[in-house]
């Protein structure tokens, strides 16, 4: 079933949009996650006693799930009066104190700071398709109606997936327009939506985002702040910061996504830094990813985490050293994790489970999901003799 635009400039159009939710019916489209996915971003900037307007609602459950776990006062608004008529059959009888009206979000008819939330999954994405000067100014009258309905200490709550341009206006016009703002992400969210419901079709997971603004009457000096790793918030001092974590965030994501989809065998090793949400400057591990043809009797993935001290050693320090490991390991796939100086490691179960994420994030798709095993240390190789000054400290016990 082919829904989504066959080019961008589609998404702004009234037309695509009635033929879309005409050919979808009452199934819903949940672009970038559902409400079990983003409850715990939802619940923490938006309070059952709000005020909530959702923009570009489309028929999409989420309004419905809030409703049903106490957020009552929600009115939803889409520019698609097909979509808004069967919103309204369908939750005439069971969700009564909800509203639904037809109405374009970037230019509303509701009074001034009617609103104590505006809730956006995946509205701005679908109108900000490029750069050009007509799409630019809908945008931004766009973000001027949010503001202009917000009561102070309202917030703008976007589910996006924050690309480059979008981020870039997102940063220069709120901390302008004196609002607080905060990049977080949704870790739940956009996992294995490679399907018609998500626009990635090749099977990659979606990292989103969540854009929290805060309106302010007076706000002196910019607060800007990101979170993008668990519940650490960090607050930064230039815009440029916030795109800079954002981007490194996606690249590591697109490198997960690559290694989810095929194998790098007889590829070059890739290797990926991890940073303390507290230290950006030194990495506390590095992992090297290696893959070989599959071989009868090898395991899918595992996990080999190199022993402090010896980091250093031959086997663990160079490509060749790591390959001759995988090949020792027996495994199509090994992640080779290197602990650095500096840092300190309560012990190997503390570091397993430090490490547990990203390591599942590394794993093939044909692996069995679940847990990653580890190697242990008597299932690695050695380094060639001859080739090491002191060949029994590269022998593994």
């Amino acid at each position: 079933m082919n829904l989504l635009p066959k080019s961008t400039a589609d998404f702004g159009s009234t037309e695509y949009w009635n033929s879309f939710f005409r050919k979808r019916g009452k199934q819903a489209f949940e672009w970038y996650g559902e409400y079990p996915e983003l409850c715990t971003q939802l619940h923490q900037y938006i309070k059952p006693k709000d005020e909530i307007l959702v923009v570009g609602c489309g028929n999409s459950k989420l309004s419905m799930d809030l409703y049903d776990v106490g957020f009552k006062k929600i009115t939803n608004i889409d520019i698609s009066p097909v979509v808004i008529k069967q919103m309204q059959e369908a939750n005439r009888l069971n969700r009564p104190e909800m509203t639904w009206n037809q109405m374009d979000a970037t230019a509303m008819t509701f009074p001034n700071e009617t609103f104590s939330v505006v809730l956006d999954k995946g509205t701005l994405d679908a109108l900000f398709t490029d750069e050009s000067t007509s799409v630019v100014t809908m945008v931004r009258n766009y973000f001027a109606e949010i503001g202009r309905v917000l009561r102070p200490a309202g917030r703008y709550v976007c589910i996006s997936l924050l690309q480059e341009h979008i981020l870039r206006e997102v940063v220069s016009h709120f901390p302008a327009a004196h609002f607080m703002l905060r990049i977080v992400r949704c870790p739940e969210a956009g996992k294995g939506r490679g399907t018609e419901d998500a626009p990635n079709a090749d099977g990659s997971s979606l990292l989103v985002f969540a854009i929290v603004a805060t309106k302010l009457k007076n706000m002196p000096l910019r607060v800007l702040e990101v979170g993008l790793a668990g519940s650490h918030i960090e607050r930064v001092q230039r815009p440029e910061e916030i795109i800079a974590a954002v981007a490194a965030t996606q690249k590591a994501a697109m490198v997960c996504n690559g290694l989810a989809r095929g194998s790098i065998a007889g590829m070059a090793e890739v290797s990926l830094d991890l940073f303390s949400p507290t230290d950006k400057e030194r990495p506390r591990y590095t992992i090297h990813v290696l893959d070989q043809a599959p071989k009868r009797g090898n395991g899918k993935y595992a996990a080999f985490i190199v022993p402090q001290g010896r980091e250093t050693e031959w086997l663990f320090a160079t490509p060749a050293g790591r390959r001759k490991l995988q090949e020792s390991a027996k495994f199509d796939r090994l992640a080779i994790v290197t602990l650095h100086r500096g840092h300190v490691y309560t012990d190997l179960e503390a570091v397993k489970a430090e490490l547990a994420e990203s390591v599942k994030s590394l794993a093939p798709t044909t692996s069995v999901a679940g847990r990653i095993d580890t190697v242990p240390l008597d299932r690695c190789g050695s380094r060639p003799p001859g080739n090491d000054p002191h060949p029994a400290a590269a022998n593994c016990p």
